[in-house]
């Protein structure tokens, strides 16, 4: 098998990308001229407004603003338990 000849040695800081290309055969890349597509979004995943009675919530406001909201330590506490609970569940 005779030997190759791959042409003079340079550093790479002199090397020519253009001749590279032209040596290698391929021609330098081109990007299309189109814009790229539109994104859009949609709405499967929107879950919509939440269901929320705002006179309830206005009457639960006025309770706990004039102190008669009737708190239970031991259902806040197990709310709190619950929660963490469901935080460190893997799905």
């Amino acid at each position: 098998m005779p030997p190759i000849n791959l042409g003079p040695m340079l550093p790479v800081s002199q090397v020519d990308p253009k001749a590279l290309r032209t040596a290698a055969g391929g021609a330098k890349p081109q990007r299309a001229a189109s814009a790229p597509p539109e994104i859009t979004a949609s709405d499967a995943l929107d879950a919509g407004a939440p269901p929320v009675d705002a006179d309830r919530v206005q009457l639960i406001r006025k309770a706990v603003e004039s102190g008669t909201y009737p708190i239970v330590p031991a259902k806040v506490a197990d709310a709190i338990i619950a929660n963490g609970m469901l935080l460190r569940t893997s799905k």
